[in-house]
């Protein structure tokens, strides 16, 4: 008989395997449990980029990257040569990504990607196909978070490219960047990469079944779990993590 990945010999549900976090992960939720429990109040600068790598023990670039991920969640505000002021104390619902606000982005998202989806499966080509099954493995074997998002946008241009409406595509292109800064954040902040990358493989073999229906649920599926990740992330309270390096991993406690 053969068990479930949820479920012991005993058939007693196995608790699920943690999810590591990276070390910008766990100074984003140090600092944001600091602004939320008010020991920085609004108004109030934070502290140096000099005097948080040397409190928290980690590079510039990881604290820089944890400094964003606060101003996209409307924690923050950088100023200038003046440094890092609390604007608010507790991250807004409707974050911004580029010029877009993230409820506005997935709302034309739903409207637009699911049908093109359905159309892709349809209209591919065999090289429509090889284009996206090529990239989606480069996708699952890349661990960079900038490689994988540059491309995470590519994979949804082709989706529409394969659709072969070339208002699809110039749609894409118009949020393409607000796309990237949004997969960005998902996958440093919510861990999402090999997730997405499974949602991703759904939507390909759909495309290659050339199942109208399947490729436009596949669709809805990745959007559903990419608005529930970004709703977790702003609601959630400080999420307790281990210390970690600038370079290695810490597991939850």
């Amino acid at each position: 008989m053969n068990l479930s990945d949820s479920q012991t010999p005993g058939g007693i549900s196995a608790a699920p395997v943690p999810r590591r976090v990276s070390a910008m992960e766990a100074v984003l939720s140090h600092l944001r449990g600091a602004i939320e429990r008010g020991d920085y109040a609004v108004g109030d600068k934070l502290p140096s980029e000099a005097e948080l790598c040397r409190r928290l023990e980690v590079s510039r670039p990881v604290l820089r990257e944890a400094l964003r991920a606060l101003q996209t969640m409307g924690l923050t505000v950088s100023r200038t040569g003046k440094g890092t002021f609390v604007v608010s104390a507790g991250a807004v619902a409707d974050p911004t990504f580029g010029d877009y606000a993230a409820s506005d982005l997935l709302e034309v998202r739903r409207h637009v990607e699911i049908p093109v989806a359905g159309y892709a499966a349809v209209r591919r080509t065999p090289e429509d196909l090889d284009r996206l099954t090529h990239l989606l493995e480069r996708m699952e074997r890349e661990t960079d978070t900038t490689a994988w998002v540059a491309m995470d946008t590519l994979f949804h241009l082709a989706v529409a490219e394969a659709a072969r409406n070339p208002v699809f595509r110039r749609v894409i292109e118009e949020i393409r960047d607000a796309l990237a800064r949004q997969s960005a954040f998902l996958t440093d902040v919510g861990g999402r990469r090999e997730q997405a990358n499974r949602e991703h493989r759904a939507i390909v073999e759909a495309l290659e079944e050339r199942s109208e229906q399947d490729a436009a649920e596949a669709m809805r599926h990745h959007l559903a779990r990419v608005e529930t990740t970004l709703s977790t992330i702003v609601r959630s309270p400080e999420r307790p993590v281990a210390a970690a390096d600038e370079t290695g991993h810490e597991e939850r406690r």
